[in-house]
């Protein structure tokens, strides 16, 4: 796979590294991050976040995705858990090579106890500003939660036929079929050939190793390219991720010499016909015979498409 979409991004200022930076330092001492202590309980945020994840049970290798943990790291925690009388380890008799974490009723009393702390934390540090200040804050932290998020998103070009090509593409068709009147028949989708290698480009979005998005493009005709499937998973909707599968899908159609790329949008998608023309697509004329198209778009490309 290959990674391409901050290729092309301005370098990253100082003065918003160091504004980034002072922010994490003041409010990780805030809510005490630096304690061995964490909110008063007998061990460190590490391993009271992992606690907290294990929620009813867990496998070690979903754990480690999800947490971005080595996975000798995550031994040790769970086994400082374990030794506490916290957790214990499960080897399902479906599958003797994963390992399952449970929290027993010991560590679900320390869950609920860890959680009430929290609380009483937050609302503590709440305490000091009036209802307009609440909100305003509340807000500012869903907008940083939202930009964070879409920063920690990678897209990467991967072939057309891979497994998680695929799978975007089955999610991306059981989603429309949902959504269209007349439902949705997957033989309309493209061809693996079609979208990998010089034919095109097929694009998936990670976000903590787990497919999230897609897009793919393909070649119409000489100089003219044709972008189809820009899907979003529901869980990642409203991030700006669909303009980024967009801009990152002109910059694979301008690295393969196309000056022109062309898209069709079924008539109930107002969202994604609002999305292209805020990009800079005009409406034409029908331009295939995709039975799904209410609406045909096109662009021409510059240099600093998809940057």
């Amino acid at each position: 796979m290959a990674s391409f979409d901050q290729s092309q991004r301005p370098p990253v200022q100082a003065e918003d590294v160091a504004a980034f930076r002072r922010f994490n330092r003041y409010f990780t001492r805030r809510i005490g991050v630096l304690d061995d202590h964490y909110l008063g309980q007998d061990r460190p945020l590490g391993e009271a976040r992992l606690l907290f994840e294990i929620g009813e049970g867990a496998s070690l290798r979903e754990l480690r995705r999800r947490l971005g943990l080595d996975a000798g790291y995550l031994s040790r925690m769970t086994k400082a858990l374990q030794a506490q009388g916290l957790v214990r380890l499960v080897v399902p008799a479906h599958d003797n090579r994963l390992r399952l974490v449970e929290p027993t009723p010991a560590g679900r009393a320390e869950v609920a106890e860890q959680q009430r702390r929290a609380d009483a934390l937050a609302a503590g540090l709440l305490e000091g500003l009036g209802p307009a200040q609440r909100a305003e804050l509340t807000a500012a932290m869903a907008t940083a939660e939202r930009l964070l998020r879409l920063a920690g998103i990678t897209v990467e070009t991967v072939d057309g036929a891979s497994a998680d090509a695929r799978a975007c593409l089955d999610a991306y068709a059981a989603d429309i079929d949902a959504r269209f009147p007349e439902g949705y028949d997957k033989a309309a989708l493209v061809r693996p050939e079609e979208v990998t290698g010089d034919a095109g480009a097929f694009l998936v979005a990670y976000e903590e190793q787990r497919p999230v998005g897609c897009g793919a493009l393909r070649r119409l005709a000489p100089g003219v390219g044709e972008i189809r499937h820009v899907w979003v998973h529901p869980e990642a909707r409203r991030l700006g991720l669909a303009r980024r599968l967009l801009a990152g899908l002109e910059q694979a159609a301008l690295a393969r010499g196309l000056a022109v790329v062309r898209l069709d949008t079924h008539a109930v998608l107002t969202e994604a016909q609002a999305m292209y023309r805020a990009c800079g697509y005009a409406e034409i004329p029908r331009y295939n015979d995709d039975v799904y198209g209410g609406h045909w778009f096109e662009k021409r490309l510059r240099a600093e498409d998809g940057a």
